[in-house]
């Protein structure tokens, strides 16, 4: 036992025992360290993507319009909500430069394709206004039913033509052949914006029941005294 303890003792300068590493050091200090951010940036795009979804959706379009101002823009026409907007009294003008021409002629007079719904057949006259210098006109309308049916078809994909003042609920999004669509129901007040955004209050009038779409870039406008089902049917028929 002698030999075997003083062997040991021998062995002990060439040893070497590490020291205890100070753990409750370390577990202070990641403690006391702040703690990692969130990664905000995953947050932000998130939002980013919800507006654009709001920007771009139609229905998006008509909620944020009318949280912030009450107003609805949609194919080239602005829909306004106001409290109880007084009728626009005495006779309203025609459209700037409005004249009548014949079906073929219209078309030749218009910078869009110039179609009418199947459902209705040939319309019994066509206007056209506001030309632009080169002699092309921005509005084409067809008229059905002793004029009480319209379809005013336009491009609405840059600037404003139609103003639109309604009261209290009215308006809702509905569906043409699978795209959106806009129904305003009842009668309502309908000035023609020209072509350098001045609202033409002369032309002011009280326009029936409107149903609004957009097809392949032109924007069609059919108002009359109708059913919401008869318009949307209508409205699917055009060629």
């Amino acid at each position: 036992m002698d030999d075997l303890e003083r062997q040991l003792r021998e062995l002990s300068p060439w040893l070497h025992t590490p020291e205890t590493p100070d753990v409750t050091a370390n577990v202070r200090a990641r403690i006391a360290a702040p703690a990692p951010q969130p990664r905000r940036w995953r947050y932000y795009l998130a939002a980013l993507l919800v507006a654009l979804l709001v920007g771009l959706l139609p229905p998006g379009r008509a909620a944020l319009a009318g949280a912030v101002a009450g107003l609805l823009r949609f194919a080239g026409v602005t829909i306004a909500t106001a409290p109880a907007p007084e009728p626009p009294a005495g006779a309203p003008s025609p459209l700037p430069s409005q004249r009548s021409l014949p079906l073929d002629e219209a078309q030749r007079k218009v910078r869009f394709p110039l179609r009418g719904p199947a459902a209705l057949g040939a319309p019994e006259q066509v206007l056209v206004a506001d030309p632009d210098s080169t002699g092309a006109y921005r509005v084409a309308s067809l008229l059905y039913r002793g004029g009480t049916l319209r379809l005013d078809a336009f491009d609405g994909r840059v600037d404003a033509v139609y103003l639109k003042r309604i009261s209290g609920p009215g308006t809702e999004w509905v569906q043409v052949n699978g795209a959106f669509a806009v129904w305003v129901a009842g009668p309502h007040e309908l000035t023609y914006v020209d072509r350098f955004g001045v609202a033409r209050v002369e032309t002011a009038r009280l326009a029936a029941s409107t149903l609004i779409w957009e097809e392949a870039g032109v924007t069609y406008r059919l108002e009359g005294d109708l059913p919401k089902a008869e318009a949307i049917g209508i409205a699917a028929s055009v060629w």
